[in-house]
């Protein structure tokens, strides 16, 4: 058995969902990242539920790809939730052309990403960020359609918004 809990919810119905392949991504990136030991709730929702989600927890007024939000964390341990939208990577994947579950599979690699303590706010975190996530859907013969851009702008790759440190009242979809 392993160290690291996943429980994966789907919420919605337009995207079916490769939950071993999420789950085997997630697993990728937190032992890449030095995770050994935690529980990682992740729920895939429509566009409505992770806006509710973004402006009640972020006061976002606004559908977004990713949620993560670290409910508790220490040494090689992370506690947290992943919420990533089906509609978002249903667009996104049009947008960019490649299959929507690889889409949601680069939204998932992001959140988790967070919940290890990346962040995305200046140049060098975002370098570092799209470094990790090609490094990551590798092995699943993926290439983010943004990689040989020379700078990705937040248009071309996940927003992954965060909600670091323990939430009074998390998401518990």
């Amino acid at each position: 058995m392993s160290a690291i809990q996943i429980d994966i919810t789907n919420e919605q119905t337009r995207l079916a969902i490769d939950e071993p392949r999420l789950r085997e991504a997630i697993l990728a990136v937190l032992a890449g990242q030095g995770v050994t030991r935690g529980a990682i709730s992740v729920a895939v929702v429509d566009d409505p539920a992770i806006h509710a989600l973004n402006v009640r927890y972020l006061q976002h007024d606004y559908a977004t790809d990713v949620l993560s939000f670290v409910l508790e964390e220490g040494d090689g341990y992370v506690e947290g939730e992943v919420i990533v939208s089906a509609d978002t990577a249903i667009a996104g994947s049009t947008r960019f052309g490649w299959q929507p579950m690889d889409e949601l599979l680069l939204y998932a690699v992001h959140g988790t990403l967070h919940l290890t303590g990346l962040d995305d706010h200046s140049p060098e975190e975002i370098a570092e960020m799209r470094a990790l996530e090609v490094r990551y859907l590798a092995p699943f013969g993926l290439v983010p359609p943004w990689r040989d851009a020379e700078q990705p702008s937040a248009a071309t790759a996940p927003s992954g918004v965060i909600a670091a440190g323990p939430v009074a009242e998390g998401p518990a979809l």
